[in-house]
């Protein structure tokens, strides 16, 4: 064939291309009689979807697909030759002598690209497509107007409303969404979006089969993960959990509004609805998108934590503490968490602590019985040993039915303002620690009784220091340590000084809370007889934490030296003191929180150092000049500090120095220049030779004030 035969062919073919395209047809129906051509469309009776051929994106490729008819920017929600592209516009859709629905094109020759494949064995112009006023292509035997196929079936990568997702158990069939590669190209991607029927369903988000995000179940309102759903004011929702089926599907209260939901290319859940004014979709929410979207993102019996902004996202759960410190550490919280070591959870006292505003743990493996309440469930889940958690199955009404779980608790995450709550199995000491203060009733009336008694206690202890006080004042010449009413009291006197009724006290469960019940990962370092920790208060205020050691006896002396002195300075060169805390066996003192920490971990690092030039060094040497020039001489107290050191000074984010640590620290009389002491105090490396080595000296040691 020469190359003249060759132009006239491709010129008639362009030809007939274009009479037809000349020709293109709205249909209402699909028969035996009346086929689709590339170029006509297939319009439902509400005009409100169409189905006909299209190219995704840039692509040339052609693809059968139904679309939002009234949505100016062209939305195909459904695809039928996913994998099996038309190269050219030469597609037709139409009935066979089966009563097929089937796609050919001239390339093709007799085999179908596609085909619903029912295989019926009625007579022909039996059976008819047509496209329903809910967007579902269906295939119709007539004249009974059996559904013998539909393309809600067969979803792609959009649910829409009436569409159900889930298992059919009666017939085995199991629809979900599947991602399309890319906008240029429907075929199937990496993502699909699809039900987990065991346990107590939920629907998972997989890539490549391995779970990347989850629901979580349904709580009668919403999905327990989706936080965006509480809006449900233009949806409603149906899930059904039965012999027959396992399904979700929804609508639209309002049947102008369009709205969908997709699984994108770039492997997230995205819902939406049409704005015309706008001419966009605009989106309603979308998932995952923060890291503790992600399932799994801090290991087992562990909660992700988004909006702690300064601290890691991982939290382990009420009596577990991280399987590896090193990783956690380091910001790596896929170990998880393991039961506190020696804990007993097992008829040894243990109970429930509540996790408010949270993703519930992932369900496959739990046990549910919609019939108990949630009392009735606590008091199943304490039977069990194995049972680790447990929340009401169902939201409404105040909550009912009961979801439990046994071993390890997968995937938990919490949210700012909505979410379930969840009752954690823990220890009796961790209960004793943990329980909030608002129980039940009868709990209520005997806090109030001990709290009534201790008041009382409280008052008449408060009226005999108070009378102690009169008989003997002491004088702002005295040592620190005779601001205490009897040196062989224990620390909790403080309580009960007037003196110090000026100094805020802390109750413990604040302060646990606010370091996140003094975890590792807020300790900022050893302090002389404990640790310190930071954290934040409810109003957001940073606080620097120094815990008295428990296991060791020294430290109370110096406790009291500091609550004492501190409170009574008010200097910008001292660190302020914000209170206290004496509760049980704890001894805490509550500081301003100083970001830059102390001035030893800037001198001693050769990074840090490099920061702190010759201008700088000499402002901090006169900040603690300045300090020291005020305990000396111009405070109410004339105080000398016995260990003043480079990380006894902390630096506040401006780099000002604050001297801190007033633990050995003495008092003197206002025009005493010398003094003596019974013991070597502060740090030997810091110490003159001669105080640190001679014995004598010990004894007749003179401190001279401004010889510090």
């Amino acid at each position: 064939m020469d190359a003249s035969t060759l132009i006239w062919l491709f010129s008639l073919h362009t030809f007939l291309l274009l009479l037809h395209r000349s020709h293109c047809k709205t249909l209402t129906t699909i028969n035996p009689s009346l086929a689709l051509y590339d170029g006509d469309i297939l319009i439902s009776d509400n005009k409100n979807f169409a189905l006909g051929f299209f190219s995704p994106g840039n692509s040339t490729r052609r693809f059968v697909g139904t679309w939002y008819n009234k949505v100016s920017e062209r939305t195909v929600f459904w695809v039928a030759n996913i994998d099996r592209p038309i190269n050219d516009t030469s597609g037709v859709l139409s009935i066979d002598s089966h009563g097929d629905l089937v796609l050919h094109c001239c390339s093709n020759g007799s085999s179908p690209l596609w085909s619903t494949n029912v295989r019926t064995t009625v007579s022909d112009n039996a059976t008819t497509a047509q496209l329903q006023d809910t967007g579902n292509l269906i295939l119709l035997q007539r004249p009974s107007n059996r559904v013998l196929w539909q393309s809600f079936d067969y979803p792609t990568d959009t649910m829409s409303p009436f569409m159900k997702l889930g298992l059919d158990w009666r017939t085995g069939k199991d629809r979900f969404l599947t991602s399309w590669k890319s906008k240029d190209d429907p075929g199937p991607g990496n993502f699909t979006y699809r039900f987990d029927p065991t346990g107590y369903p939920q629907i998972f988000l997989y890539k490549n089969a391995a779970p990347l995000w989850r629901t979580g179940p349904w709580t009668g309102l919403r999905w327990s993960g989706l936080f965006g759903m509480s809006s449900n004011y233009i949806f409603n929702f149906s899930f059904v959990n039965d012999h027959e089926e396992v399904s979700f599907s929804y609508w639209m209260r309002n049947a102008s509004i369009f709205s969908r939901l997709v699984i994108e290319p770039s492997c997230t859940i995205q819902r939406s609805t049409w704005h015309t004014r706008d001419g966009r979709w605009n989106e309603l929410w979308s998932s995952p998108v923060e890291d503790c979207d992600y399932y799994m993102a801090c290991g087992p019996n562990s909660n992700c934590n988004p909006y702690n902004a300064e601290q890691f996202r991982c939290t382990c759960l009420p009596g577990f503490e991280p399987r590896s410190p090193a990783d956690w550490f380091l910001r790596d919280g896929s170990g998880g968490c393991i039961r506190s070591p020696g804990a007993s959870t097992c008829r040894s006292g243990e109970g429930f602590v509540k996790v408010a505003l949270v993703k519930v743990p992932e369900t496959s493996r739990a046990y549910v019985d919609m019939d108990l309440s949630l009392k009735e469930c606590e008091q199943e889940c304490l039977k069990n040993c194995s049972c680790t958690a447990y929340t009401s199955a169902d939201e409404r009404n105040g909550g009912f039915g009961c979801l439990a779980w046994y071993g390890d608790l997968l995937d938990i995450r919490t949210f700012s303002n909505i979410g379930q709550d969840l009752y954690i199995r823990v220890d009796a000491a961790s209960l004793a620690h943990l329980t909030e203060k608002n129980g039940s009733p009868g709990k209520w009336l005997i806090g109030v009784i001990v709290s009534a008694g201790v008041i009382l206690v409280l008052l008449i202890v408060l009226f005999i220091m108070k009378k102690r006080h009169r008989r003997t004042r002491p004088s702002a010449t005295t040592s620190a340590a005779h601001y205490w009413v009897d040196e062989s009291r224990n620390v909790q006197d403080l309580k009960y000084d007037s003196r110090t009724s000026d100094l805020p006290f802390f109750d413990l469960n604040t302060i646990a809370t606010a370091t996140n019940n003094f975890s590792f990962i807020n300790k900022l370092g050893p302090g002389g007889f404990g640790s310190v920790y930071k954290g934040v208060l409810d109003d957001g205020k940073e606080i620097a934490v120094k815990r008295l050691s428990k296991s060791s006896g020294q430290g109370i002396e110096e406790f009291k030296n500091e609550v004492t002195l501190i409170a009574r300075l008010q200097h910008r060169n001292l660190v302020k003191i914000l209170g206290c805390c004496i509760q049980e066996d704890e001894k805490m003192l509550i500081y301003e929180y100083l970001p830059n920490k102390s001035l030893d971990s800037f001198l001693f690092d050769e990074d840090k150092k490099a920061l702190l030039d010759w201008r700088k060094r000499f402002a901090i040497a006169s900040g603690i000049a300045r300090g020291i020039l005020y305990l000396h001489q111009d405070s109410r107290l004339r105080i000398i500090h016995r260990d003043l050191k480079t990380s006894n000074v902390l630096l506040d984010d401006s780099m000002n120095p604050k001297i801190s640590d007033f633990g050995m620290a003495r008092i003197c009389r206002g025009d005493q220049i010398q003094g003596n002491t019974r013991r070597v105090v502060g740090t030997y490396g810091y110490m003159s030779p001669e105080y640190a080595m001679q014995g004598l000296g010990v004894v007749e040691r003179r401190i001279v004030l401004g010889h510090c």
